[in-house]
Parts: structure tokens; sequence; C-alpha cells
């Protein structure tokens, strides 16, 4: 049987052929990958972004700009980014630049609303400004939902509004992309759709306060794991799942109109898991006696449950999830083990993606 992985590879390769593209965010974890998917689809990517926030970073590991027209700026400067927009003239835009970590946006929620609201603005007003754009997709987060420690997924129809600094300037950001949609692009010259996406975890992430990331620099040293808080439950899903979304939802918008609007994109229930299973399951994967340790830290209100209901996008665009929580983990280690054995990373992601999409 055909899976949907690979019958979408084959279109996106028809489609992205010679497209120009502007990734937000390109030298952030899913903007590496992302670019890296729409090159080896055969676009013509330009990326804009901020140098990498952590050292080491999947940017420089994957070998840096490689064939993407890299841009280092900031999306809260307006001037700049207009020109960019000017300068290259994309067809697509994929907006994945932000101020991601949610303890972070208590430390400074200044700069985290100007990044994720006014950095969001300022692409949209790029867009408004560049006739060549025909399809534009915001990435957000599961986070942007009023959040009620209910069951049930949350459905796009549910109420936004997210607690902390992070997910209250997401669900801005949503707003925002909402208005510019009905006030500048009812015409239907640019489709415009926004994606929540649940946790995401694979090969290159190095960010602070995320539990694999910590998991991984644990287990390199030799160490035990810390889990601060091993009882919240989280979507979580491998990576390419969401960049596969990302790609098919800004080509069949562009293709008919009718495809844009708000999207979840996360894993089953049964890859719902809390914080607690995930670790044992990185410790069963990763061996050589590794093990975590339950040491709540407090600290400030982070959601305690949370999950999707995903069903709009299986309807309308035929997806299902192409690995599990468990096989997510071990691609994430297989691409950890990789790298510090000094593989190259570039190649090896090509392994990975061509897996995923077989």
């Amino acid at each position: 049987m055909t899976s949907w992985a690979s019958i979408q590879w084959s279109g996106f390769c028809d489609f992205y052929k010679g497209k120009k593209v502007l990734v937000t965010g390109h030298t952030g974890f899913k903007g590496t990958w992302l670019s890296h998917l729409l090159v080896k689809a055969g676009a013509s990517v330009t990326g804009y972004s901020l140098t990498p926030s952590t050292d080491p970073n999947l940017f420089e590991a994957a070998g840096g700009a490689g064939n993407v027209n890299s841009i280092i700026g900031d999306v809260r400067d307006l001037e700049h980014l207009k020109r960019v927009f000017s300068q290259e003239e994309p067809e697509i835009v994929f907006h994945l630049a932000a101020q991601p970590i949610v303890r972070d946006s208590y430390k400074d929620p200044v700069s985290t609303y100007e990044t994720n609201v006014m950095g969001t603005v300022n692409v949209l007003e790029g867009i408004r400004l560049t006739p060549s754009v025909r399809s534009f997709l915001n990435v957000t987060t599961d986070k942007v939902y009023e959040n009620r420690e209910w069951e049930y997924g949350y459905r796009e129809t549910d109420p936004l509004d997210g607690y902390d600094p992070y997910s209250n300037s997401k669900s801005c950001s949503e707003l925002v992309t909402h208005s510019y949609a009905k006030s500048f692009f009812s015409d239907g010259r640019v489709a415009v759709s926004t994606s929540r996406a649940g946790n995401v975890i694979g090969g290159g992430d190095f960010a602070n306060d995320r539990i694999i990331p910590d998991c991984i620099r644990a287990a390199a040293a030799g160490q035990d794991i810390i889990v601060r808080n091993p009882h919240s439950t989280r979507p979580y899903q491998h990576v390419l799942e969401p960049l596969a979304i990302y790609m098919t939802i800004a080509m069949k918008q562009y293709e008919e109109l009718r495809f844009q609007g708000y999207y979840n994109v996360g894993p089953d229930d049964k890859d719902c898991v809390t914080t607690g299973v995930l670790a044992d399951l990185f410790c069963e994967t990763w061996g050589q006696g590794i093990r975590w340790l339950d040491k709540f830290e407090g600290g400030p209100h982070e959601a305690n449950f949370l999950k999707l209901d995903c069903s709009k996008i299986k309807k309308v665009f035929g997806w299902c999830p192409r690995y599990g929580v468990k096989e997510a983990v071990e691609k994430t280690v297989e691409w950890t083990k990789a790298y510090l054995e000094g593989a190259d990373m570039a190649a090896f992601m090509d392994l990975q993606i061509e897996d995923f999409f077989k």
C-alpha cells in the first residue's frame, strides 16, 4: 500500500521545483529541517533569521546555508524585511521565526511579544507590499488555545487565549494573521493559513528547557537525566510530521484558495504521553544504563494536560502520522549518535527524509 508520505513527496517535487520560497527562522531547529526539505524538493529558498541561538546548533551541523540564500536579519526590523521581500520576490512564505521557549518568555516577556507579535505583523506587511506572494503559512503552536486541562483534544474552533507570555504572544500572532487575511487578502491574491503544531522532537534540537535536548545532554555526559515535571502530558511528534503538513498546506492553498484556514497538526491520542513516559522511551532507546530522576523544581505556570484534535487535517488532506512517539524517539537518538560520531549530518538528514517519505 502506498503511504500518504510517499504520495506527498512526489507531489512536492512536482510543485516546489523552481518555486521561490522565503523561510523566516531558517537557522532554527524546525527552520533548518524545513529549508533542507524545500531545497531537496527543488525550491529556490531564501532564509531570513537571526544567527543560531544555541551552540552547537543544527544549522551549522547541517553545513550552514548550503543551497539556501541565507540572510541574517531580525523580523522586528521592518525596513530590512521589506527590502528582502522586494529583492527576492518570493511566491511562498513560511513564517517560523519566534521566541519559542515558555520559561524564557517569563524572563523576557517584552522581547517575546516584540518577536512573536510585531515580527508577524512585519512579515505580513512585507507580504502585503509584495505582489509576487501567493501563499503564506504562519507556524504557531498547540499552546495558543485557552487551556482548560480537559481530556479531549483542542479543535480549531476552540477559543485562543494562551496563558504564559510565549503562548499568549502566539495567540496574538494568530489574531494578527486572521486580521490581515480579512483586511488585505480577502480578494484572494494571497492564500493565508496558520498551523498549530504539537511538541516536536528530532535530531538537531539543542534548545534549553526542552525534555529531549535535556535528555541528550545528560546522556552524552553520562549523567542522570533531570525531569522537572514527569506527569505533564504533551502531543509529541517527529519534526518531519508537521513539516510535511506545512509544505502540503502551502502547496494546496497556492493551487486552490479553498484550502486556506487554520489547522492543528499533532500525533494520534496514543502518542500523547507524559514527560515521564517520553523519558522512559529515551532511556530505553539510548541504552548504556541511562536513567532519569524526578526533580520537580516548581517554577512558572505551564499547562499540565495538552493535546490536539487533528481530525480536520486528516479529513481535508487525507493525512495520517508516519511515526509514533517511540519511532520518533528512535529517529532522534539515531541522529544524535551519528552526530556525536562525527557523521556528515546533511547526508544523514537526507537519509532520514528519504526513510520518512518512502
